[in-house]
């Protein structure tokens, strides 16, 4: 059960994925073609001002279609009525009729030349495959060739759609982020951070906080705490041991060095739960330092270190189904990372992620005219082998935690 909660978790972040990318399209006159909830095919679908809204099959996530990404090339035809020819020669004509307006750039003209080449297909009898790719063809050329299309938008347009997918998820984390920091009890603390791993936080001290009664016991960075009133710890119970003490004054044994020391005894400190505003402080705060670790794990991994930090999928909902073991709380924690994850990733300047549409839309303005069609191939060919291949190496990430 905890699988499908962690399974139906990352499909709702995706699918608050393409919700910004749909209203933010519709807010600047960029009209979606189709927005699922669920991957297609469809089960069930109706249409309303154009839009086709349906539930897909795929019970993961969302699917959003925004009318011509790219600027419609001669080229396309042949992947969506190469098999129509060969079944039918006769449709070669309108076909090449099609692809000398395009290479011309002669839109008005093309629309109308698709149009003819529709009526077409529809009078020659053809197989389903080829019948399929054509009706494909036909609606995703007129798509591109309306005055609505992406390509044809402004940039700062083009930007704002694109953007507001990772923007939806960085939003949802920081809500997630604020609410948590609200559901907060007070809480006792001695005014110190341990340092953490992979897997788990350890007993040594990363940080010791200025004016707390960690510092004023001597606590020091380094220090290792094996015991808290002679009971001995491990990095996942000093908290709750903390906590349990409500105030009461506490002595630590700690070892520095080859030395053991006792501390104390000294009392914890009472934190009140944060308010509403504050919430929001701490939630920024803890997001931006979130943040920094992803993007020093990206450095490490340019620099061809931390390959073990990375995570596929199969981690992921591994990971959401621990959580929802330990309770809501680290559940919706982890969720916020998630969702946080998913959008910084998303901004890396790759295609076909976000980032490098956002990348190849700046660049176009600054050059005041279009990228050609084959170097946005090229590029997302690359963008494609890197993103494959970070996800096998973290999907054998992944199978060698759970079979560990």
């Amino acid at each position: 059960m905890n699988i499908l909660v962690g399974l139906l978790g990352l499909g709702f972040l995706i699918l608050i994925h393409e919700a910004g990318h749909f209203f933010v399209a519709r807010a600047v006159g960029m009209n979606p073609r189709k927005f699922y909830i669920g991957f297609p095919p469809a089960v069930a679908k109706t249409k309303r001002n154009g839009i086709e809204y349906g539930i897909g099959a795929i019970p993961l996530g969302g699917y959003v279609k925004i009318p011509g990404m790219h600027r419609p090339a001669a080229g396309d035809l042949d992947m969506y009525f190469g098999r129509a020819i060969e079944e039918r020669p006769s449709l070669r004509r309108p076909v090449d009729d099609l692809r000398a307006r395009l290479d011309e750039s002669d839109y008005p003209g093309a629309l109308e030349d698709v149009r003819k080449l529709a009526q077409a297909l529809e009078e020659d009898k053809l197989s389903p495959a080829a019948a399929k790719a054509g009706e494909r063809g036909v609606v995703d050329i007129e798509d591109a060739l309306a005055p609505d299309a992406y390509w044809r938008a402004r940039i700062w347009k083009r930007v704002a759609v694109i953007f507001a997918g990772p923007a939806a998820n960085l939003v949802f984390a920081i809500a997630i982020f604020s609410a948590l920091f609200m559901s907060l009890d007070s809480s006792y603390r001695l005014g110190f951070e341990l340092r953490g791993t992979n897997e788990a936080l350890t007993t040594t001290i990363n940080k010791v906080l200025a004016d707390t009664p960690a510092e004023e016991a001597g606590l020091q960075a380094g220090d290792r705490v094996v015991a808290i009133d002679g009971e001995p710890v491990n990095g996942e119970s000093i908290r709750p041991t903390i906590q349990a003490s409500e105030g009461k004054p506490l002595i630590l044994t700690v070892k520095r060095g080859t030395e053991t020391v006792q501390l104390g005894p000294t009392r914890p400190e009472q934190v009140e739960a944060p308010g509403p505003l504050a919430s929001v402080g701490e939630s920024l705060d803890f997001t931006w330092y979130v943040t920094t670790q992803i993007g020093g794990t990206i450095g490490r991994l340019v620099q061809g270190e931390g390959r073990e930090e990375i995570s596929s999928p199969v981690g992921i909902v591994q990971g959401s189904s621990d959580a929802l073991e330990q309770g809501t709380s680290q559940y919706l924690t982890v969720l916020g990372l998630i969702s946080l994850s998913l959008a910084l990733l998303n901004l890396l300047p790759l295609l076909p992620l976000d980032g490098g549409h956002i990348a190849f839309s700046l660049l176009e303005g600054i050059r005041g005219r279009a990228v050609a069609r084959e170097v946005y191939e090229r590029v997302s060919a690359i963008g494609i082998a890197v993103v494959l291949l970070l996800f096998f190496i973290g999907l054998s990430n992944d199978i060698g935690r759970l079979g560990s």
